[in-house]
This record gives structure tokens, C-alpha cells and sequence, in this order.
């Protein structure tokens, strides 16, 4: 497709249904923002330029605009007057801009995330290569009750859009129905805009009385019909934006199961339209891939997962497990009930276990936290096995430290590192011992003194328990 095509996205309406303190537009749906589902769609029409027609709480959407296309257009609609005044709107502002549109102008709106690429671009070639005016993305819908009809001439191009409230017997049977988005040739816009006029009961300019007048002046007015009307379908209240999501995650879930990816339980399963997953690549239930997040191949989450902007390497396992801007490589293992938060790094063939936290820390190969642990900034070298319940003090009341336990070191249970703390290479701890100053290579530190046993204690102190009496009967018969 030739790069001539503008684009005019309208995102002004202030989306009262919703209830929200946010923009309609700048809700999300799996882990994009409405807006950006749609230019995400219209990009695939290869667009010169592209026109935002902003109005509600404008600067938060021109700002999320600005991260999502830096060279859109920004044109503000200071008061709702409907369709027609908002596209008057865009022009204008390109000609402040010292710009014309060149070829088709599409009119998309930001709040249709489900909008397909494909059939946007499909429509507009269409709409050049027929020579038309305007063109009309249609749909066929089992009730159209509501919406306004395509009427077609027996060639099939439009005759009009008549509006549900209009129709006559006929016209409401038809079950074609106008999804609001449009294409146009340039001039034929131009000159038509500024005779729309606003002789209705809402007292705003309708952009669909263009073709009326393309019909009037003898123009070629068509509909293209998408293959599945809900891509059009605008989210106006929290129901409807459950069901896009519901159904976008439907489709992402679909193509990436095309793909070679294997999805266990497709209803518990939700996956951003970000993510990244490699064919074999497996997915237990209740597993949740969010922003950025990566799957290698082999590798197998869940079941009960959270990712955020993750990456799981090839073969690795991932399983009960709660991570945030963390990378876990080939072959590593993570959980059940793991909390890996950012800055978490899992070596290749290493672990990270049962109720164990990790915080801006890297495992280096085959190194294991397994049990009941909190490491935090620290550097765990490879082949090191760290025992159950340790703790790492990485924060003394002011500022954060780090700790380094080398290659091949053995750590007892319930032990305390104070950081700032190196434990060497190939060196141990003694269970319960606290880690105050460095270890050298080689060497084991202990912190705990002699032990004592204190005979009789339990008679003195427990008299009369359950423990009294069972210490009682084993000196009675000793041995049992």
C-alpha cells in the first residue's frame, strides 16, 4: 500500500459510561490501552500521517499518544459537536500544519481495541481501487436493532445509511449495519465537510451524512464488509470492556496456539498482546503473561502463574510463581510458591524454591535457593547451594547493601547475612549462624557457642503437660 493514507483517529469523547476517573480511551484491554490497539491496527494501512482528535482530559492522552506514535498529530476538539466536527477538526489542523491529505483518509475510532489490521487494510484498498467517495466499513449482525442499515442498489453499491428510528419495515430488516468507520477521497471530503450540517435532534454534525451527499452528487459510495462485525464494536462501560477483553484474549490465545504453543485450559489463560511465546512453548492453567513477557521454547508455566515483562528461557519450569521484570534461563527452575521481583536473575539449570523471595539478585548456573528464603541485592555464584530459611539483611534503616556468596559454597540453614558480606568460593556456614563479616575461600563460619542441655528442665518448667509426662515415661524406659 502506498504511503499517502491518513489516518483520523477520534479520542474526544469523555466516555461518561464507563464511570472512570481515567479516559475511555487510555483503558486497557490484555495490556494495551484502547488507543493503542487501534494504532496498532491502522498501522497495517501504512499511514502518512496520522490526525488524534482529542478532546476529555486531553493532555493524559496526548502524552500516552506521544509514547505510543511521537509523529501523530494532535488536534483538540474543544467542545463534542459529533463525527462531522470532529473530522473538521482534524483537517484544519493539518492545514495549519501546511498539510493536505494526499490519498484515502480512514476514520477510526479509539475506542475499538478489536479492529483487525488486516481488514482495515483490506478496506482501503478496496476503497482505491473502486474509485469510490466514501466507503463504509459494514458488518452483518443477528440483531440490528439499534444500529443504522446499509441499504444497497441491486449493483451493490450504497444507497444510504438509514438509522434504526428511520427505517421503514423493509429497511429494518436488513442486518448490514454501519460501523461508523469510514473512507474517503481526499477532495471529496474537503468540500464536503464544511457542508454537513446539524438539522437533527442532538444539534451535531454526523460525518455519515457524507454519503447523502456523495449519493446527491452522482459518487461512488460502497461498503466493505468485515469477516467479524465485533472487530468494529466500540466499549462505551465496564461490561463491554470485559468482553473485549475477553475476546481479544480469545484471539492471541488462538494464534499463538497456531503457532506451535501449547495452551492447556484456553479459559484460564490470559496472555497480553505483547507477549512473546516460541513454538513448544506450554502453558498450564491459570497462568498470566503480561506486558513484555517472553517463553522460550520448551519451557512450561504454570499451572497458577503471573509474569510481568518476564523472560523464561528454553526448558525452563515456572510453576505456582508471582514475577516482575525478571529473567529465569534455559533450564532453570522456579516455585512453587516463588516471588521473583525485578531485577531477579535465575541462572541457567538454577533454582529458586519453595516460599522463597528474591529482589535484585542474580543465582549464577546451577546455583539453588531451595527453601523458605529472602535473598536481596546479592550474588549468588554458581553451583552454591544456600540452605533453608536463610535471610538476607540487605537494608540497615538508611540505604541498601550487597552480598556475595561465591562458586561451590554450602550455607547452613536458618542463617543471617548482614550485608555487606562476601562469602568465598567453595567456603560454608554452620546451621543458625550469622554472617557478620566476610568468609574467606574455603573456610567455615560459625557463629553459634557450645551447646548445652539443661537435665530436667522440662519437670521444672512444665509440670503436669502433655511434655512433663512424655519425658517422665521415656526415663522410665529408656530408649523408647
Amino acid at each position: 500500500m502506498s504511503a499517502d493514507v491518513t489516518v483520523i483517529v477520534l479520542a474526544a469523547g469523555g466516555g461518561t459510561r464507563m464511570r472512570s476517573k481515567t479516559m475511555k480511551v487510555l483503558h486497557r484491554v490484555s495490556g494495551r490501552s484502547m488507543l493503542g490497539h487501534v494504532l496498532a491496527a491502522v498501522e497495517r494501512c501504512e499511514p502518512a500521517r496520522v490526525v488524534a482528535v482529542v478532546g476529555h482530559q486531553r493532555e493524559a492522552v496526548a502524552a500516552h499518544l506521544a509514547d505510543l506514535r511521537p509523529d501523530a498529530l494532535v488536534a483538540v476538539q474543544e467542545t463534542q459537536e459529533g463525527t462531522g466536527h470532529a473530522v473538521r477538526v482534524a483537517l484544519d489542523a493539518m492545514a495549519a500544519a501546511g498539510e493536505t491529505p494526499r490519498g484515502p483518509v480512514l476514520v477510526a475510532y479509539g475506542d475499538t481495541p478489536l479492529l483487525d489490521g488486516g481488514s482495515l487494510a483490506s478496506f482501503v484498498t478496496e476503497h482505491r481501487e473502486e474509485g469510490r467517495a466514501v466507503s463504509i466499513l459494514s458488518g452483518v449482525v443477528a440483531d440490528p436493532t439499534g444500529y443504522g442499515r446499509v441499504v444497497r442498489r441491486e449493483d451493490g453499491s450504497v444507497e444510504a445509511i438509514v438509522e434504526h428510528k428511520d427505517a421503514d419495515e423493509t429497511q429494518r430488516a436488513v442486518r448490514e449495519i454501519n460501523s461508523g468507520i469510514l473512507a474517503f477521497e481526499p477532495g471529496f471530503l474537503l468540500e464536503a465537510i464544511g457542508r454537513i450540517g446539524n438539522d437533527n435532534a442532538k444539534g451535531e454534525y454526523y460525518l455519515t451524512d457524507a454519503v447523502a451527499l456523495a449519493r446527491e452528487a452522482g459518487l461512488g459510495v460502497g461498503a466493505h464488509r468485515v469477516a467479524d462485525v465485533l472487530e468494529t464494536e466500540g466499549v462505551n462501560d465496564r461490561e463491554q470492556l470485559a468482553r473485549a477483553g475477553r475476546a481479544m484474549n480469545d484471539r492471541i490465545l488462538r494464534r499463538w496456539m497456531q503457532a506451535g504453543v501449547t495452551v492447556m485450559d484456553p479459559a484460564t489463560t490470559w496472555v497480553d498482546a505483547d507477549v512473546v511465546l516460541e513454538p513448544d512453548a506450554t502453558l498450564l492453567p491459570g497462568v498470566q503473561l503480561l506486558g513484555a513477557t517472553v517463553v522460550a521454547e520448551d519451557a512450561v508455566v504454570g499451572p497458577d502463574c503471573t509474569l510481568e515483562d518476564c523472560e523464561v528461557g528454553a526448558g525452563a519450569r515456572v510453576v505456582r510463581a508471582h514475577a516482575q521484570l525478571a529473567v529465569v534461563h534455559a533450564g532453570a527452575q522456579v516455585g512453587p510458591f516463588a516471588y521473583l521481583r525485578p531485577g531477579s536473575v535465575v541462572g541457567p539449570s538454577a533454582k529458586v524454591g519453595t516460599f522463597v523471595e528474591t529482589k535484585n539478585s542474580t543465582l549464577a548456573e546451577g546455583a539453588k535457593v531451595p527453601h523458605l528464603s529472602y535473598v536481596g541485592d546479592a550474588d549468588i555464584g554458581e553451583g552454591t547451594n544456600v540452605g533453608a530459611g536463610t535471610i538476607v539483611a540487605n537494608y540497615d534503616g538508611v540505604a541498601k547493601h550487597r552480598t556475595t556468596v561465591g562458586r561451590h559454597a554450602r550455607t547452613g540453614s536458618n542463617n543471617t547475612f548482614v550485608a555487606p558480606v562476601t562469602i568465598g568460593d567453595g567456603a560454608g556456614t554452620g546451621a543458625g549462624t550469622t554472617v557478620r563479616e566476610d568468609v574467606p575461600a574455603g573456610a567455615l563460619a560459625v557463629s553459634a557457642g557450645p551447646q548445652r542441655n539443661l537435665e530436667g528442665w522440662t519437670a521444672r518448667r512444665r509440670p503436669g503437660t502433655a511434655q512433663a509426662r512424655a519425658a517422665e515415661e521415656a526415663q522410665v524406659t529408656p530408649g523408647s
